[in-house]
């Protein structure tokens, strides 16, 4: 059995601005060719170590490897086999899709650029729109059109800042699938992102928490890991039950979640106690049920408290 090979594998990643700690003694291991995803509220510290692990910033601490090379030391050629995408559309947008694609080709000084431009443009779907102003462009076309700069030069490893936030739903599934077509090519994916059916989609999920990761593994692993009960209450009655929930011995939260309510905690007995009295409605649907992934990384903000932008 040959041994597993790791994209990213840094360990002690330390970064502080002043007095804040950004990022605190984190670890973290990719394996080639995987798709993790990087979860937590704003200000948690997700971009930074992103930023740190492509050497646009540098660490305070910390030791590793990023694509075999040493990620304090020789973050210029890090760079050179790494596809970044930010949270902001950073292109230019008064050039076309194709003179935005072919300015990147230039500065990576690829051979036969105007080929791999065409190639690209097929590939992602752009060939039709390669004419068009990319400030014009919707957020679903901004988002292909930057993945396609990041991956023009076939980078091994794509690093994606929220990629799809704003983005309708057929376009973040189109991305997604997208993604998994470069990952079965061998490439290696970080992308942080909010959507819990995102997440769903990673090979391995990380949640960080003011600069801590807090919850690593598979959905399964993490929705277990968590210890979490919940029960959910369907029915007309429902809605107005969430306050009267919230606070009891034993409730850690209560959510909607569509017309669905859920109760939480960790305590069985207490938790049967505070829904005892509702039990008997016959306008209300009250059973247990395996937690989302939703219910735990709401329990996780709850527990660690949320940064700020």
């Amino acid at each position: 059995m040959s041994e597993e090979r790791y994209a990213i594998d840094v360990r002690g990643l330390t970064k502080r601005f002043g007095k804040k700690v950004a990022v605190n003694g984190i670890d973290i291991a990719v394996p080639e060719g995987q798709v993790w995803g990087f979860l937590g509220p704003n200000g948690s510290g997700k971009t930074t170590t992103i930023r740190m692990l492509c050497g646009l910033l540098n660490a305070d601490a910390g030791e590793g490897t990023c694509l075999g090379y040493d990620f304090r030391t020789q973050s210029e050629q890090i760079k050179l086999e790494t596809g970044y995408m930010t949270q902001k559309f950073s292109f230019w947008e008064d050039l076309s899709i194709r003179e935005n694609l072919d300015f990147v080709a230039r500065l990576y000084q690829l051979p036969k650029r105007h080929a791999l431009v065409d190639r690209t443009l097929e590939k992602l779907g752009l060939k039709q729109r390669q004419h068009q102003l990319a400030g014009d462009l919707s957020g679903g076309w901004k988002q292909r059109m930057a993945l396609a700069a990041c991956t023009l030069h076939s980078p091994k490893l794509l690093l994606l800042d929220e990629p799809t936030a704003g983005v309708d739903p057929k376009a973040r599934r189109d991305f997604w699938d997208e993604i998994h077509n470069l990952a079965s090519t061998g490439i290696t994916v970080l992308v942080s992102t909010h959507y819990m059916d995102e997440a769903e989609r990673c090979d391995r999920i990380v949640y960080i928490s003011v600069g801590n990761i807090v919850a690593r593994g598979t959905v399964a692993e993490i929705i277990e890991q968590s210890k979490l009960i919940t029960f959910t209450i369907e029915g007309e009655a429902a809605r107005p039950l969430a306050e009267r929930l919230r606070g009891l011995p034993g409730v850690v939260f209560v959510t909607f979640f569509g017309a669905v309510l859920h109760v939480s905690g960790y305590d069985r007995a207490k938790l049967d106690t505070a829904l005892a009295p509702y039990r008997s409605d016959p306008h209300l649907v009250i059973r247990e049920t395996t937690p989302t992934l939703e219910d735990v990384f709401i329990e996780l903000q709850e527990t660690n408290g949320e940064g700020n932008s």
